[in-house]
């Protein structure tokens, strides 16, 4: 099977397990993940901490090995990193000995563009994010907020297939976190690159995503596998509508399961349930 096989940015999980840890203290972190994710979706991996959503996101970047399955990106095993697979984490791996231009452009740099090229490039993925401003300022002359933004802008020069993000604005105050994620949708819509977005933030997850994958406690499983039919582009009242407050509820009880019970259940409708009808009569 080959790249062109399907659109770019499509993802095939198949049966994949990851054991991290050496002998006797090796220990299942995922086990035996199924997934589809079409190209140019906005995925969420929703999960408690522990529970392997960092690790599966580090499988998919190529930084760690499957014991079993396959991980296909466009048709194609992933048997290491590639600038077609971007990665944003929490904190910011920004130069701080290079400008704000020159850290976006570093990419290009490495893959031998020319400087005109790459610095004319790396001004427009900072027009992107708005910092065209700030384009001679050094990473620590930025708010946290807006070194992630360079971040963003450093990892999108390269066109990725796809954009891991690993709960990139948990360090980020409220405010600004929700700033960030309005920006985050903003550029999505305009390069329709395939998003997996890892966060253990109920709202986060259903203010973003197209779909919600819902993981286990440890070894990380799939135990649910929701599409999000809220309209876009989203603001922030969609927070406090009936439809999110009761998939969000359905979400907290997804995340509290304990193995050996039966799972919780949204009806089609995404209606509460008739226990939750009773308790909401009350």
């Amino acid at each position: 099977m080959n790249a062109a096989t399907h659109p770019a940015g499509r993802v095939d999980i198949r049966g994949l397990s990851i054991i991290l840890g050496e002998k006797h203290t090796a220990f299942e972190a995922v086990q035996k993940i199924d997934c589809q994710i079409e190209p140019g979706q906005f995925v969420c991996i929703l999960g408690p901490s522990g529970c392997g959503k960092s690790t599966l996101l580090g499988a998919l970047a190529g930084h760690l090995q499957p014991a079993q399955g396959s991980l296909d990106v466009d048709g194609v095993p992933v048997h290491g990193p590639s600038p077609q697979r971007g990665m944003v984490f929490q904190q910011h791996t920004l130069f701080p000995w290079r400008t704000v231009r020159e850290n976006v452009a570093f990419g290009l740099k490495m893959n031998g563009t020319g400087k005109a090229e790459r610095l004319a490039a790396a001004d427009d993925m900072l027009a992107l994010v708005g910092l065209e401003a700030f384009a001679g300022h050094w990473p620590n002359q930025l708010s946290g907020g807006m070194q992630q933004r360079v971040e963003i802008a450093r990892v999108l020069i390269n066109r990725p297939r796809l954009l891991l993000m690993d709960e990139p604005f948990g360090a980020l105050d409220a405010l600004t976190r929700m700033k960030m994620q309005a920006l985050l949708l903003d550029i999505w819509t305009r390069i329709r690159t395939t998003v997996v977005f890892v966060t253990h933030d109920i709202d986060e997850a259903l203010f973003l995503a197209d779909r919600i994958l819902v993981m286990s406690s440890r070894p990380g499983r799939f135990i649910e596998d929701l599409h999000l039919d809220f309209p876009r582009p989203r603001s922030t009242e969609l927070v406090t509508s009936p439809a999110f407050s009761r998939l969000k509820r359905h979400c907290l009880e997804l995340l509290h399961h304990e193995d050996g019970r039966q799972l919780p259940r949204l009806n089609p409708l995404g209606l509460p349930n008739d226990h939750d009808r009773l308790r909401l009569a009350l």
